[in-house]
Order: C-alpha cells, then sequence, then structure tokens
C-alpha cells in the first residue's frame, strides 16, 4: 500500500516538473496591435486581410498578399501555416532586402460552401509576435442557382 502511494506520489512530482518545463504560447488575436522594435526587418503588408469577395464554387482558389521590408536589415520568413488543411499559404524562401517588396500567396478550397472565416500565421526573424492574415469569403453553390426556374414573362410586368 505504501509503495503505491509512493509510486503514485513520484509520478505526479514528475509529471508538475515536466509540465513547469513548458513555456505556454501567447494566444495572438489578429487585431493585436503587434510590438514594433528598433532597428532590424520590418515586414509592413498593403493589407492584412486577403477578401475573397462572394464566389462561386470551385472559382479560382489563389490570392496574393503583397508587403514590402521596410526595415534596414533582411527579412527571412521562417513559417506560414494555415488556421486548417484548406487555407494553405506558400512564401518566399529567400530573404528580401530592406526596400524590397514580395508576395505571399494564399490557396483555399473553393470546393467548399458557405462562409470563409480562416487565419494564416506568419513567422519571421523580425521579432516574437507573428503576423496574423485574415481570410474571408463567402461562397455560394453555383448548382442551387442554376435550378432556380427561371420564370415567363408576365402580363402585369409588362412582359419584362
Amino acid at each position: 500500500m505504501h509503495k503505491s502511494i509512493l509510486s503514485l506520489l513520484i509520478c505526479l512530482f514528475a509529471i508538475a516538473s515536466l509540465s513547469a518545463q513548458i513555456e505556454p504560447q501567447p494566444i495572438v488575436h489578429p487585431d493585436t496591435p503587434r510590438e514594433v522594435k528598433e532597428g532590424g526587418p520590418i515586414m509592413q503588408f498593403e493589407s492584412t486581410t486577403v477578401d475573397y469577395g462572394t464566389i462561386n464554387k470551385n472559382s479560382e482558389p489563389l490570392r496574393t498578399l503583397s508587403f514590402t521590408n521596410t526595415g534596414d536589415e533582411p527579412l527571412v520568413i521562417k513559417s506560414a501555416k494555415g488556421s486548417c488543411g484548406c487555407t494553405v499559404p506558400t512564401f518566399p524562401r529567400e530573404p528580401i532586402m530592406p526596400g524590397e517588396s514580395s508576395v505571399i500567396e494564399i490557396r483555399y478550397s473553393t470546393n467548399r460552401l458557405g462562409k470563409i472565416n480562416k487565419t494564416v500565421k506568419i513567422t519571421t526573424n523580425e521579432g516574437t509576435q507573428p503576423h496574423i492574415l485574415k481570410v474571408v469569403g463567402n461562397i455560394l453553390d453555383t448548382q442551387e442557382e442554376e435550378s432556380v426556374p427561371k420564370s415567363a414573362p408576365s402580363m402585369l410586368s409588362g412582359g419584362n
């Protein structure tokens, strides 16, 4: 009995010690202002929102976001991750020199219907906070529109 209790206490102590070593990752909301540091690379976007607007199912899935390195050191994008598998970013692998511009491509699976409300997290060498890009829009089913019968001209509307 004492050995069981002792074993349990040792396990609990080990788990508590290990969990204390893990640093919690801050939750960054897309609208949270980013810290700006002096010097170094600075990633400046023309817009932080990719707006697909209202599109039909299976429409062109690719959009781009332009950005410029307004800092004084090369900008390196370390990672770009979509909030789900339906949102896939592609980013330049080479450093973006000060004053130069480039683009991040966002590919969204337009075979899904309904509202788009996703994010893309961009991590760079400029600081600790990632850039959070919004992906928004609405996808309509083209079959629904085609299946609605067209009404015949009416005498009341003057034949129009």
